[in-house]
């Protein structure tokens, strides 16, 4: 339901949500970038760094990258389309208004819900990343069963880095959305 309302703080609300959500496409737009130099970055057969050949990832783990890697992708390109989506109905809406002081009533509830969607899209698109990225490091670097110092350190500092991020995205996303 349309109805117009004359409130300076629903353009501004609505600014928000249009710039929040290009901000959630831009960075879906980095993350889908790194999913492609994940995949350029692999080929099968490939010998890793490690000098031992036990250290050698098999195809299994070539197999567990691409689906990681395209299930990320979908995700990502899932988030962007409901955020792209959201952005063009609030345009839309907004753009039928011919006075500046009147704006299109936006239902809330909704455009949270799809915002909310789209943040837990992102969210998943990055959890199957880091998945994806850890095949990477074990295919290049060797497997961490074999004990490679550098393949585990390097999976230990990326799973610290992201989760301790994804923690801070969540608990901001929660804010946000609950005050």
């Amino acid at each position: 339901m349309i109805r117009r309302v004359s409130s300076s703080s629903s353009s501004s609300t609505t600014s928000v949500h249009v710039t929040a959500l290009d901000g959630l496409v831009n960075v879906n737009s980095l993350f889908t970038i790194a999913v492609f130099v994940g995949l350029s970055l692999t080929t099968p057969g490939q010998r890793s760094l490690e000098s031992r050949s036990a250290c050698d990832a098999g195809t299994d783990m070539a197999k567990k990258l691409l689906v990681f890697e395209v299930v990320s992708f979908s995700f990502f390109l899932w988030s962007s389309l409901v955020a792209q989506g959201l952005k063009l109905a609030l345009n839309l809406l907004n753009s039928k208004d011919t006075d500046e002081a009147f704006r299109a009533h936006i239902n809330l509830k909704a455009l949270r819900l799809g915002m909310l969607g789209s943040a837990i899209g992102s969210v998943m698109g990055c959890l199957f990343l880091v998945l994806s990225m850890v095949n990477v490091i074990q295919i290049r670097l060797g497997v961490l069963s074999c004990g490679s110092k550098a393949a585990v350190h390097a999976v230990t500092a990326m799973v610290v880095l992201v989760s301790s991020a994804l923690v801070l995205y969540i608990s901001t996303a929660i804010y946000a959305f609950t005050h």
